[in-house]
């Protein structure tokens, strides 16, 4: 496909931190500031898995909270207690480390065992230990609830509960959050020396991280112009649409009365890109729109193609479930349901912006 795109300059993506606060919002700026995170309980997540463990079989899933912890520590952790590898240990998805969080995972367990964990219960909190067949598969999660406590509001009320019922009723832009590109987008960088052939790395996972850097770059330029445009909630000619909730995609007229009344039912979604080898998914006016955003982004269209990856399709917005917004002794909490995938910061940011405190 990359014959279809029109000459490069020289031009490197901006380093994701900074392209972070560059992204357009959908419905302007965030009309409050407030205190994010100020303690870890502020920010609640509860996983909800595609499935729930049977109670037989030698994988033992177990429900955890953890606070202040990332998930892979966990992972080492409960592996080093079964006395089996790191890669042994199942989780569906990473979750945040300055948070308080319920997630699943599995270990190999024999039929008879039972592990002491009791003596972990100071680091993390085991709810739930269920027995099933297999293990726990990486995306093997419907998606995730959210408690988001904002201290000390400041601004206007009245357009923030606003926002909030758009956001309810026609989404918000479904960027890839900064989390995904490492510290201070240290994995964009990577990404790009990797593809210059200027890092050699043979560690599977960390090579993982820095392809899903480029890819999610990439995503956000095409989001950020479709944005730009008003067009991120609507078809174009030439549309990939998917549905809302399955992975089942088609290309739509998008003047057919039909995908216009699914796109604001939210039964579908616009597409972009999840940059990769093969022929691009998108046809005319969206496929044109999508090669414009990445032009100058070679060093990332090239080795994302390169290293094998296949062209893929992620939504272009997302409608949160239950969003409803409330007053708590001076503060708002938010509480609110998102698929897999999505990033709860992509919509605090139409929202919220952070308010430094003591």
């Amino acid at each position: 496909m990359s014959e279809a795109l029109p000459p490069d300059g020289e031009q490197a993506p901006a380093p994701a931190w900074e392209e972070e606060a560059a992204l357009p919002y959908a419905y302007g700026p965030p009309p409050l500031r407030a205190r994010l995170r100020a303690v870890a309980e502020d920010f609640w997540v509860d996983e909800r898995p595609l499935y729930l463990p049977e109670g037989r079989g030698n994988q033992l899933w177990l429900r955890i909270e953890k606070r202040e912890t990332n998930t892979e520590w966990v992972a080492r952790r409960l592996a080093e207690l079964v006395g089996v590898a790191a890669k042994e240990v199942g989780y569906a998805g990473l979750k945040d480390r300055h948070a308080v969080t319920r997630q699943w995972f599995s270990v190999p367990v024999s039929a008879t065992e039972t592990p002491p964990w009791g003596q972990w219960q100071e680091e993390f909190t085991v709810l739930e230990a269920v027995r099933n067949p297999t293990r726990l598969r990486r995306g093997g999660l419907a998606g995730n609830q959210f408690r988001i406590l904002l201290r000390a509001p400041v601004g206007d009320l009245t357009t923030f509960q606003r926002r909030v019922a758009l956001i309810a009723s026609h989404g918000f832009p479904n960027y890839f959050g900064e989390q995904r590109f490492g510290h201070q987008g240290a994995n964009l960088g990577r990404a790009e020396a990797l593809f210059r052939g200027e890092l050699r790395e043979r560690d599977r996972h960390l090579r993982g991280l820095y392809l899903s850097a480029a890819r999610s770059q990439l995503f956000n330029q095409v989001l950020a112009r479709r944005v730009e445009q008003g067009s991120w909630g609507r078809a174009l000619a030439g549309e990939h649409l998917l549905l809302a909730s399955s992975h089942t995609h088609f290309i739509g007229r998008s003047d057919a009365p039909h995908v216009v009344a699914q796109l604001d039912a939210g039964q579908i979604h616009p597409s972009g890109p999840l940059w990769g080898s093969g022929a691009p998914q998108a046809k005319g006016e969206a496929l044109a729109l999508e090669l414009a955003a990445v032009a100058n982004s070679e060093t990332l269209r090239r080795g994302l193609e390169r290293a094998g990856l296949q062209q893929e399709r992620r939504p272009l917005r997302v409608i949160p479930e239950g969003l409803r917004a409330a007053e708590q002794e001076g503060h708002l909490l938010l509480e609110f349901f998102l698929p897999a995938g999505s990033y709860a910061t992509a919509l605090l940011r139409e929202l919220v912006a952070p308010a430094a405190g003591p």
